[in-house]
């Protein structure tokens, strides 16, 4: 096993090498391919993101369009400052950083990766417990268990993941919105009541998360959770406003 990877810091970024191979897809062809790409964080941010040298890029696409004193952005083919690199960052000022959402298709390995890069300092856990969880919102029980899995996963509150037969699922009211995340996959929600969206459902989870596979999770931050007859303090994230209609 390959020891953690060090981070440094360049101007303002933190940053370590992939052990990774790292493909982007633009337009149809490979807009970088590096076997050890940088992995870097912008100082105050939790979302990481790759930074290619210049010689694994195609160049060749990339028109350079001006700055804002920190960054220096380039345009591709029908996608303006789809690319960047960082003036300040010292040896990594001439690393380029794309757009994740104007590419086509990213590449960890062989494995499309979606939403934004994987974070190796990152952990998803997920434990099954005999926990009695119940669920309620606006005073209504909506789900009540003793099988529960608890999903532990870094820097973001426990989710409670509640078998369909033990949700009121007769309760719940199917929505259009679908989000994916790189960790677990692509989840479908529901809304209940005044509540828009404040449940989901990973009905394919990626192959690294079996255990959520078609379990109900709730926002603990709009709803009421008690475990063991113990209320939960609702925790303070950026879900914690609550989303109702009109």
């Amino acid at each position: 096993m390959s020891p953690p990877a060090e981070q440094s810091q360049a101007g303002p970024l933190l940053w370590e090498r992939s052990p990774r191979w790292v493909r982007v897809r633009f337009g149809g062809e490979t807009l970088a391919d590096a076997k050890s790409p940088v992995l870097a964080w912008e100082k105050g941010k939790v979302i990481p993101f790759y930074l290619f040298p210049p010689d694994t890029v195609r160049t060749d696409l990339l028109t350079e369009d001006g700055g804002d004193g920190a960054k220096r952005y380039y345009d591709l083919p029908g996608a303006e400052r789809a690319a960047w690199s960082y003036v300040d960052a010292g040896e990594l000022a001439d690393h380029i950083a794309f757009d994740w959402s104007a590419m086509e298709a990213w590449f960890e390995e062989n494995e499309e990766v979606f939403v934004h890069a994987r974070d190796p300092h990152k952990r998803v856990d997920v434990i099954e417990s005999t926990r009695h969880v119940t669920v309620s919102v606006d005073g209504e029980v909506v789900a009540d268990t003793i099988r529960p899995r608890l999903l532990f996963e870094t820097g973001l509150p426990t989710r409670y993941y509640i078998p369909q037969e033990d949700v009121r699922m007769d309760l719940l009211e199917p929505t259009d919105k679908h989000t994916r995340c790189p960790y677990k996959g692509q989840a479908s929600y529901w809304s209940i009541g005044s509540e828009e969206n404040v449940a989901w459902c990973y009905p394919e989870p990626v192959p690294e998360q079996p255990k959520i596979q078609g379990l109900v999770a709730f926002f603990n931050e709009r709803v009421d959770i008690d475990v063991d007859g113990e209320r939960q303090e609702p925790p303070e994230t950026q879900w914690s406003i609550r989303a109702r209609s009109g």
